[in-house]
């Protein structure tokens, strides 16, 4: 028997200890939140006197009504009356400019908080890796961007100082009642610790129940940035309908989720307000009683019955307001959430700029790998010489994307070391690495934005001039000028996707030109052009390569053969290095065996060959 009761009882101070933790973890919360209101303290301090004023100056309304009341069927004081009518004007006249400048200075403060919030977790998504990336989906980081920091608005601003509006009023109006009669506040407060226990109570349903709208709004927007981004494939593979359905199931978990917080948020309303009434009705009652008894007169139960109201007007509306607080405080935490995720790979402190490159680069003894259990690259170790040209042969899955994106450090290595010009990149400043290094991907991604502005991309300082002449050297000046309607102030829209394949390709040649890498990274920069397309972009890249070291991945041999140097991976191993002809000659040889399948075996094992690099 007491082995039971000891039981309930650590299990009850289990979850007194567990409620102080979910309180003190939503104080930290919002408190941090407020951070961002700091800059514009004296706004908000502004908006705060206003506030107090306005409020002030509407505790001041049941004590005029009072005297009107007492001088009308006390008195029958006509003039007095004439000047209390006179005097409530004044006061709703200066309670109407406290409001103007209170909510115009709150808004100042919101806006420029939000703004500050938005741009921060921007700036921060700029700094993660792409291990970050790789875990969220598009739809849920703009989710978080948009939807999450339009509810941390209100909780910054609005929600605040409507809980000092009602705090306020509440104390106030509180202070008055005992004034007026002691005896009759007292009944009001028996019912606040109910409606407190229920707000809290309720308001913790509500706060999870906001967390998995959020949640859910997030999912709806992925799947719509999804199928925007491959609408050609959803048109092609005639799949509107399925996007269709697949984006109402989205919505009807959204829906789901905001009907079970709704649910809550429509018993907290009504209870608070039934146990708020309820104390009215009983202090109506007790008033009235007072009254007749001669205890207090007309004027003054007028009066404290509007107090009375203005104490149980707040705490019906702190119920709604806590339950908003709720649903900030959830959005705020996937916020926060976002904010906590660190960088993988960033620059030791204090570590140097790395000076201006010859574009040598040796990798040592290096492995790589994405989980601990499957391996990418190992004990891979060659050195390419500045100003070379070093191809990367093999078949597909065999790492050569993986070598390539260590260079610009987008992942480091697991063992062994990369180095430039003799340096550890894990040594020396990020920024300064990435500056020289440029990238021409397979799949090119352009801005929605204007030709000019996507090649100005690869340097902000450039000239018109300059950016001509990278367009030049790039085969795109002619088309942008003769086959685009505004030349190079057309805009290309979402993805690039008004251009064709090889405009694309040639365009983020030029930018990659004005960038003026000393290493450059060329990944299958000509796999899917026609023919015609191919032949000009590859003379752009042979423009682009001169001078420089260039890392250049290429499903057919024919692009490769005038490289300086040949690497052959298979299996995440370096299996064979060397000059094109030198590989040629190796008896049995990976490269020898690729090569004369592309073009010594008969026409069926070539093409197959070719959809297996693929």
């Amino acid at each position: 028997m007491f082995a039971g009761r000891r039981s309930r009882t650590v299990d009850r101070s289990e979850s007194d200890r567990e409620k102080i933790r979910i309180t003190r973890e939503e104080f930290n919360t919002y408190w941090r939140l407020l951070q961002y209101v700091r800059p514009y303290t004296k706004w908000m301090v502004v908006s705060i006197i206003a506030l107090i004023f306005s409020v002030g100056l509407g505790l001041i309304l049941p004590l005029v009504i009072r005297n009107l009341v007492d001088l009308i069927f006390v008195e029958n004081d006509l003039q007095r009356l004439n000047q209390l009518a006179i005097g409530l004007f004044a006061v709703f006249i200066l309670q109407s400019i406290a409001s103007f400048i209170h909510q115009l200075s709150l808004a100042f403060v919101g806006e420029n908080a939000v703004v500050d919030i938005r741009v921060k977790v921007f700036g921060h998504l700029h700094s993660l890796s792409l291990r970050f990336f790789g875990d969220y989906r598009t739809g849920e980081i703009v989710s978080r961007i948009t939807n999450d920091t339009s509810l941390l608005q209100s909780a910054i601003t609005d929600d605040l100082v409507a809980l000092l509006r009602q705090g306020l009023t509440l104390i106030g109006a509180a202070i008055l009642l005992f004034w007026l009669d002691w005896r009759l506040t007292v009944i009001i407060l028996l019912g606040i610790p109910f409606i407190t226990l229920t707000m809290v109570w309720l308001g913790r349903k509500i706060r999870k129940e906001s967390k998995a709208v959020q949640d859910a709004l997030a999912k709806s927007a992925s799947v719509v940035e999804e199928s925007a981004a491959a609408v050609r494939i959803v048109k092609s593979f005639a799949r509107e309908q399925y996007e269709i359905q697949r984006f109402s199931r989205a919505v009807r978990e959204t829906y789901a989720a905001a009907m079970r917080r709704a649910k809550i948020g429509a018993v907290l309303g009504p209870i608070i307000g039934f146990m708020a009434f309820a104390s009215i009705t009983i202090t109506l009652w007790f008033g009235a009683y007072e009254v007749i008894q001669g205890q207090l007169t007309a004027g003054e139960l007028v009066a404290y019955l509007i107090y009375t109201m203005m104490v149980a007007t707040p705490i019906a509306s702190l119920a709604g307001l806590y339950a908003r607080f709720q649903g900030a405080i959830g959005a705020t935490e996937r916020l926060f959430d976002l904010l906590d995720e660190l960088p993988d790979i960033v620059s030791e402190p204090g570590a140097p700029v790395l000076p201006s490159l010859t574009g040598e680069v040796r990798f040592e003894d290096v492995s790589f790998t994405y989980s601990k259990d499957i391996p990418i690259l190992r004990d891979v170790s060659f050195h390419a010489q500045p100003g070379q040209v070093v191809a990367l042969v093999g078949p597909s899955g065999a790492g050569k994307s993986t070598l390539i994106s260590l260079i610009p450090r987008f992942w480091d290595v697991v063992a062994g070391r990369v180095m430039v010009d003799g340096h550890d990149i894990r040594d020396i400043d990020l920024k300064s690495l990435r500056d020289q290094i440029g990238i021409v991907p397979q799949e090119t991604i352009l801005f929605s934005d204007s030709v000019f502005a996507n090649i100005r991309y690869g340097n902000l300082d450039a000239t018109q001039e300059e950016i001509y002449e990278a367009a030049a050297a790039a085969n795109a000046h002619d088309f942008i000028i003769n086959d685009l309607p505004n030349g190079y102030e057309t805009e290309v829209g979402e993805r690039g996707v008004k251009l064709s394949g090889g405009q694309r390709q040639r365009v983020a040649i030029a930018r990659a030109i004005l960038k003026n890498p000393r290493i450059l990274i060329l990944d299958e920069a000509t796999s899917s052009l026609d023919s015609e397309s191919e032949s000009l972009v590859q003379e752009a890249l042979e423009h682009l390569m001169e001078g420089r070291t260039s890392f250049v991945i290429a499903h057919r041999l024919s692009t490769i053969i005038n490289a300086d140097w040949v690497l052959v991976l298979n299996e995440g191993r370096l299996v064979e290095q060397g000059t094109h002809q030198s590989l040629l000659e190796t008896p049995g040889g990976l490269y020898a065996r690729l090569y004369e399948m592309q073009f010594g075996a008969p026409e069926g094992e070539g093409i197959q060959l070719l959809l297996n690099e693929r």
